[in-house]
């Protein structure tokens, strides 16, 4: 039986992580008692113990806890920003081509940030076709339920006596510096972030991200992107390419609330398009990709404890 530590099992990702570990029957949890959960030389005690190790910490505990590994052999999977862009961490998308392979011999995974999580699979296909130029100058709204932002702000929207400008979505992000641009290059193959406009809105989870798409800026035609998504994304994977696919007209970032795979989509005609990624912001975008990585260096089946 493989056993598994959660620092900062306190938080929504590592409390949801512990949560859906613990009915598994081929993982030991382990714990530190209260008293000690602060301690580094007792985290780091169970940190070296464990087959895996989730880091559900901010970005500055999360490398002080990598540190405190040294070199451990414990699969160590980052759920923070801190670690995406570094130099012998590998980023969990095993949906990228290689990637599969090279985190199931990895001992440091960063798991990927939810914003991100929908940017770079809508994105990287197309890059790696050719259709999108590696120099273009893109745009991405992204609409997530409320619950992304932590323990703060789910005790602000879940208030009886929230603020009336919580009843409607907010912009955040708004100077483009937001901490998931730097992975969204780096894992495309863009030379360039983004226009990035993030909104969070009144609901739990869910997350739906849209790029939308010029026909004059592209090197191909819908056919061509269309194709790219559906040999990237076959039926029945974690990440599926379902077509164009709506409720009535509609779409609901809510709609794969609860689950862990994520649905793409193209939308809209020869001229403009519009490319979607729905999933849920605490499934694939953080806890259900951080499982998936797991099972993945564990060398167990990639779907195992997921909601599908």
């Amino acid at each position: 039986m493989k056993t598994v530590f959660i620092d900062g099992s306190a938080g929504t990702t590592g409390l949801r992580i512990r949560e859906r570990l613990a009915a598994r029957s081929d993982l030991s949890l382990v714990s530190l008692p209260e008293e000690r959960r602060k301690d580094p030389s007792a985290r780091a005690e169970a940190i070296a113990g464990a087959d895996v190790a989730f880091l559900c910490l901010p970005d500055a505990a999360a490398v002080e806890a990598a540190a405190l590994a040294g070199d451990a052999d414990t699969v160590i999977i980052d759920t923070s920003t801190a670690h995406r862009v570094s130099p012998g961490w590998v980023y969990g998308m095993p949906e990228l081509p290689g990637r599969r392979e090279d985190i199931a011999k990895a001992r440091r995974i960063a798991n990927p940030g939810c914003h991100a999580t929908g940017f770079i699979v809508l994105v990287a296909p197309l890059v790696r076709a050719g259709i999108i130029p590696a120099e273009s100058r893109l745009c991405c709204f992204s609409l997530t339920g409320y619950t992304g932002g932590g323990k703060k702000m789910i005790a602000e929207y879940e208030d009886a006596g929230r603020g009336p400008l919580l009843a409607s979505p907010r912009q955040y992000g708004l100077a483009q510096e937001h901490k998931h641009l730097p992975e969204m290059v780096a894992e495309t193959g863009l030379s360039a972030a983004p226009a990035f406009c993030p909104v969070v809105a009144g609901f739990p989870c869910g997350m739906e991200v849209t790029v939308p798409l010029f026909s004059g800026e592209i090197r191909g035609s819908r056919a061509d992107v269309e194709a790219a998504l559906a040999a990237a994304y076959p039926p029945g994977s974690i990440v599926h390419f379902d077509g164009p696919a709506s409720e009535g007209g509609f779409l609901a970032a809510s709609a794969f609330a609860g689950r862990d795979d994520l649905q793409v989509s193209l939308h809209g005609g020869a001229e403009r398009m519009l490319l979607v990624a729905r999933f849920d912001n605490l499934g694939k975008g953080a806890c259900g990709a951080a499982i998936q990585n797991m099972n993945i260096a564990l060398g167990v089946p990639e779907t195992t404890g997921l909601s599908l």
